[in-house]
């Protein structure tokens, strides 16, 4: 396979598989766009910013003759997911979403599943919560920005970029993150309440752990419907289905060489 696999990058998940595919020397370019400052890059060939919508991914997937796309862009990051599908269905290059699996409550939780962040921003008013830990990322605070029932320790890794609630403080970090150190966060911080997103993956759940050992209630936003057709949810399978691919097109190639 001489065409480059485009990897929809950001996640962890991508940085993986960038690096397993050019392991066995399998062309990638990485795509970011470029909302995150200094982000974690790829090995490989990266590019950054968007297309320029579906007509523009559309140019780049035809200039670059890619062979194939493997959307690894975060759950909630629905715009750039729907572009891949729209795009690959007007190219015929194939698709692959690559996704991690959804968390899924256990004993002892005490989660509350709400479908978007207004209505997480809804949870949050209704709950009576004085001290409020918010994770659902900079771009969503402005939801929260009316509430001043409560104090929010807004965790972000780059500035958020809405309007905040009258009474917070901002904590820049970025995962992993480790069970004593987020039970920390919660306890010094008086926490009776955790706001974020059904990401899923180990990189982030270990304040969902510790919500639960402390007795502290979630309001969870789902995830939501994915676009693509095929999914797999781990980056194993993403290299099968990359090498099936390359399979197939060698066999193709050899068999109309005539």
């Amino acid at each position: 396979m001489s065409a480059p696999v485009l990897i929809l990058g950001g996640t962890g998940e991508a940085r993986d598989l960038a690096g397993r595919l050019i392991g066995a020397d399998v062309p990638v370019i990485s795509s970011l766009a470029g909302r995150v400052a200094n982000p974690q890059l790829p090995d490989g060939e990266v590019r950054v910013g968007g297309f320029g919508g579906v007509d523009g991914l559309v140019a780049w997937l035809r200039e670059h003759r890619a062979a194939a796309v493997v959307d690894a862009t975060h759950p909630f990051a629905q715009r750039i997911s729907a572009n891949a599908v729209a795009a690959a269905e007007a190219t015929g290059i194939p698709l692959l979403r690559l996704v991690r699996p959804e968390w899924a409550p256990v004993v002892g939780d005490s989660w509350s599943m709400v479908p978007d962040i207004d209505a997480a921003a809804t949870a949050v008013r209704d709950s009576g919560a004085r001290r409020v830990l918010l994770t659902t990322g900079r771009q969503d605070v402005g939801a929260f920005a009316g509430i001043d029932s409560a104090w929010f320790l807004i965790r972000v890794v780059d500035p958020p970029t809405a309007a905040l609630p009258p009474a917070h403080e901002i904590l820049r970090s970025r995962g992993p993150y480790r069970l004593e150190d987020e039970r920390k966060v919660l306890v010094d911080n008086g926490i009776d309440l955790l706001v974020t997103k059904n990401s899923g993956g180990e990189l982030t759940r270990a304040k969902l752990d510790s919500a639960r050992e402390l007795g502290i209630p979630v309001v969870l936003v789902e995830r939501p419907s994915e676009s693509a057709t095929e999914a797999v949810a781990t980056v194993d399978d993403a290299v099968s289905w990359v090498d099936r691919l390359a399979r197939a097109r060698k066999f193709t190639d050899r068999s109309g060489a005539g």
